[in-house]
Formats: structure tokens, C-alpha cells, sequence
């Protein structure tokens, strides 16, 4: 798999290429700014791009807008954010296309490989991997008002590993569950959420997408 990586802390940066090429991915340009991702994304048409969310010159959002831009030269091209703390409005604005491929990692998530690595797979294969404690503080700001309050505490847990980009097989490993109960689960979080059947929207995208909207207070 072959992957572009945006970072402008040198070592970060080499320590993910020497990672990532130790896990069987090829990281085929390693950059440090906004328009040097575009222009690798442009050349090298990765497979998989991980982006720092803040890079220069003014060290906000330029990595945002930049993966962002990617994502719209190259439609659904996965993308992994990477953050050093949690921003929700980040999260919600690489989910708001519905279209999957993305994910969102606060940097500490690098130093336990297996994690990374897990959820640039998740990513690559079309799913979202969110960081769980993005997860955490959306949901201890939801208002009686927000229809993700009338799911119970075991859909709760199904629609947050949903979100972390676990499949269904994974959220049975993960919860001790068999894999009818998470599909009975998802079935129920979908009707809750009212995410009527579609062909063209995934509707587990936009689950998340309803987890992650801000609360009305």
C-alpha cells in the first residue's frame, strides 16, 4: 500500500516512514507542508495519505484544508488526520462528504503502533476510525434533544466502536457479543437515528456523522 505522509516535526515524520515501511505500507513521499502534500498526491496517486492537522506556515488548520483538498482532486481518497489535541469541528468537517475513507488520531496514537496501524487499514478500506477521546467528549455534551440520547447503553457502545472503525465481527470480539446481536444493534441505531436503507449513502458514515453533530445547548 503505498502512502503519502504530511509532518513537518522531522522526527515524527521519519519515525512513521520507518514504521510504516517495517509494516508492509510504502510511504513514497514524505512532506512537511500543505501544498507539498497536494503536489504528492498529484505525482505519486497513493493508495493513503496521513496528514498533520496543523502544518505551516501558520500551524492552525493547513493540513485540514489541504487533506481536504486532496479528497476533493482525488474523490475518495483515504485519509488519516492526525492531531495533538482534540478538535470536534475537525472530525465533523472530514466526515461531512458521507463518503468514508477518513480517519481522526490524536498523535499520541502513533507511539502504540498496533493502533496506528489498525486504523490506517480500517481507513484504507474505506472505513472511518475516529479516536476515542473524541468520542468520550462528544457524547458527555449530548442534550435530551439529540435523538443519540434514546439509544440504550449497549447501542451506545455499538455506534462508539462504530465510530473507533471497528467492523461488525470486530464489534462482537470487542463487546462479548455475538455478531446477530451487533447487526440487531446497528438495525435498531439506524431506525433511532431515522438513517432510512440507500444505495448511495453509507449509512454507518452517517451514523457517526449524527455522533459527532454538536449538541443544540
Amino acid at each position: 500500500m503505498r502512502v503519502v505522509l504530511a509532518e513537518d516535526l522531522y522526527l515524527l515524520r521519519d519515525g512513521m516512514t520507518h514504521l510504516l515501511n517495517a509494516r508492509g505500507f510504502t510511504v513514497v513521499a514524505a512532506v512537511a507542508t500543505g501544498p507539498e502534500l497536494l503536489e504528492a498526491v498529484e505525482r505519486e496517486q497513493p493508495d493513503l495519505a496521513v496528514v498533520d492537522v496543523r502544518l505551516p506556515p501558520t500551524f492552525t488548520d493547513e493540513g485540514l484544508r489541504a487533506a481536504q483538498e486532496a479528497r476533493r482532486r482525488r474523490p475518495g481518497l483515504p485519509v488519516l488526520v492526525l492531531s495533538q489535541h482534540v478538535e470536534q469541528l475537525y472530525a465533523r468537517e472530514l466526515l461531512a462528504d458521507g463518503a468514508g475513507a477518513i480517519g481522526y488520531l490524536l498523535k499520541d496514537r502513533v507511539f502504540n503502533a498496533d493502533q496506528f496501524i489498525d486504523a490506517l487499514r480500517t481507513v484504507a478500506g474505506g472505513g472511518t476510525a475516529m479516536d476515542p477521546e473524541v468520542i468520550a467528549k462528544l457524547l458527555a455534551k449530548k442534550t435530551k434533544k439529540d435523538p443519540i440520547t434514546t439509544l440504550t447503553p449497549r447501542e451506545r457502545q455499538v455506534l462508539e466502536s462504530m465510530a473507533e472503525g471497528r467492523s461488525n465481527a470486530a464489534i462482537a470480539q470487542h463487546l462479548k457479543i455475538g455478531e446477530g446481536a451487533v447487526a440487531k444493534h446497528t438495525a435498531s441505531i439506524f431506525a433511532k437515528l431515522d438513517l432510512a436503507p440507500s444505495i448511495d449513502d453509507n449509512r454507518r458514515v452517517l451514523a457517526v456523522l449524527a455522533y459527532l453533530k454538536p449538541s443544540d445547548d
